[in-house]
């Protein structure tokens, strides 16, 4: 009796710590926010908020499309998870229609089972594919009519970048890219190439913000902010920019660190000696 009665009650205090830290990091994460918003109306990462995105991106997509605009409403992500945790599920119920791409055959079954209706009304096209540089111009061109877009999000845990650099056939208007914060603000590293590549938890995945900073410069886009999580930074076409961003388009303007904490998870990655490949 005396044991149970232990057992009733620290699962009482662990349930009262739970809850605790959530509303700690809740706090945590609105004074962040509090203090973007006074910093600048036109910084980004103060007007997050989740929907269905694995932080705050839903609200800063949102964000960006009410000072841009929206065109076809059309999407394309890939490394979508079961469908219920990725950037472009939320926006399925403000009229959007777009293609997903996911590796994982029972992921895709999850997502035909309870999105049936969406893929029937021809509102969400699936595709089950393992993504590489080779090959994602095609899986997209082949499944999506025209070039121009209004939102591409890449999620792989590995080799986006290279993936990224490959695709030719569409031309989106808004770009979501996760990047590998341990490299702060400045440091420019890609993750070497690897066609086998299995994301195993360490520091070995994507590239820095600094990295796509220059990558998507090149390609004729502006980084225009990042999530105060610290995992998703958000770039623009630079014929849609106008007055609607902070005009200082760089990581070290724009770089926040990670905060994995703040949904729950522990900060940063274990560090592994795979990541020196990229400077050989």
């Amino acid at each position: 009796m005396i044991l149970a009665r232990l057992k009733k009650k620290f699962g009482e205090l662990a349930n009262v710590i739970g809850k605790s830290s959530i509303a700690l990091r809740r706090a945590r994460y609105e004074e962040l926010r509090s203090e973007r918003c006074q910093a600048s109306a036109k910084i980004l990462s103060g007007h997050g908020y989740k929907v269905f995105s694995q932080s705050d991106e839903d609200g800063i997509i949102d964000q960006i499309f009410r000072r841009i605009g929206a065109t076809n409403r059309v999407f394309v992500e890939f490394g979508v998870g079961d469908g219920l945790e990725n950037n472009t599920a939320a926006l399925l119920f403000d009229g959007w229609t777009g293609l997903w791409i996911e590796g994982s055959k029972e992921y895709c079954d999850t997502i035909q089972a309870g999105m049936a209706g969406l893929i029937a009304a021809s509102r969400l096209k699936l595709v089950n594919a393992y993504i590489y540089p080779d090959n994602i111009d095609t899986l997209i061109a082949s499944n999506l009519l025209g070039r121009e877009i209004d939102l591409l999000s890449v999620d792989i845990d590995g080799n986006d970048a290279h993936v990224i650099e490959q695709i030719r056939c569409i031309s989106p208007r808004v770009v979501v890219v996760e990047y590998n914060a341990k490299f702060g603000p400045v440091i420019s590293f890609c993750m070497e190439f690897n066609r086998d590549h299995v994301w195993r938890g360490s520091d070995n995945f994507g590239a820095s913000l600094k990295y796509y900073e220059h990558l998507f410069k090149a390609r004729g886009y502006s980084l225009v902010g990042c999530n105060i999580v610290g995992t998703n930074a958000f770039f623009v076409r630079n014929d849609l920019l106008g007055d609607h961003f902070d005009p200082v388009c760089t990581a070290e303007r724009h770089f926040e660190p990670a905060r994995y904490e703040l949904v729950g998870l522990p900060s940063g990655h274990p560090a592994s000696h795979s990541t020196f490949k990229s400077i050989v």
